[in-house]
């Protein structure tokens, strides 16, 4: 059983199909690689994985369940689905660790002494432990990235999804975040990320999907895409991006 399936689902704003009838199916463990042009639907994708947006047909089944279900609390869901945006959305007024900390003492309902530990063991796995008490002006974007990943790992999620988290970066850091995302591979971590990272994506994924107008117009592993892919629209993108 896949730990995510999307069975055609379709989702629209007003008159425009954002996704017209996608359907994916993402494995525990995997790394699966969104790529395409702007507004091919791969932010929309995201969003609908972690119940941001309601899709208007189909279904979307975490562990065989199906989470699109109207009647389903979508609170414990966003627990097991981290996401991560382009922009980093810390509190500017608190400290790195108190941006961590918040959501789980509310959700979680643990004290603070309690949740600390973890706390600075995520900081120390992505070489940020002398960062936790700065406040996010005087982190640089690739730290302040990394401080919002940790955030999402605090609710210990079972999937993690990325929404072209490098875009926002000088290219000097962009590196940084790719590590991490790296060592979160190499820990089993489920994972799905938009991307524009080529390079990252056909060194790192187990899958890429090229979507097109609100399809995934072709997928495979990334020695097919990048090396022989069959549709003049997926060579046509990659002949611009690479």
């Amino acid at each position: 059983m896949a730990k995510l399936s999307v069975r055609d689902v379709w989702k629209s704003f007003g008159a425009h199909e954002v996704l017209r009838g996608l359907s994916l199916e993402i494995d525990k463990g995997q790394m699966v690689c969104l790529i395409g042009a702007s507004g091919s639907g791969k932010s929309t994708l995201l969003r609908c994985l972690n119940l941001l947006e309601p899709v208007d047909d189909g279904e979307i089944l975490l562990d065989g369940q199906d989470i699109t279900d109207p009647d389903l609390d979508p609170q414990p869901v966003r627990q097991r689905i981290g996401m991560v945006f382009q922009s980093f959305n810390l509190f500017p007024h608190m400290t790195a660790v108190e941006n961590v900390l918040l959501a789980p003492r509310r959700i979680r309902r643990k004290r603070r002494e309690e949740l600390l530990p973890e706390a600075e063991a995520l900081f120390a796995r992505f070489g940020l432990v002398d960062r936790m008490g700065h406040y996010p002006d005087q982190l640089s974007g690739g730290q302040q990235q990394r401080v919002a990943i940790i955030r999402a790992l605090a609710m210990r999620p079972e999937v993690m999804l990325f929404d072209e988290v490098t875009s926002a970066l000088d290219p000097a850091l962009v590196g940084e975040v790719l590590d991490v995302l790296r060592a979160l591979k190499a820990e089993g971590m489920t994972m799905v990320l938009a991307t524009h990272e080529m390079a990252f994506a056909r060194e790192a994924a187990d899958k890429i999907c090229f979507l097109d107008e609100g399809r995934i117009l072709e997928e495979g592993p990334p020695s097919a895409i990048f090396g022989a892919p069959r549709e003049d629209r997926t060579r046509g993108f990659l002949a611009r991006v690479l």
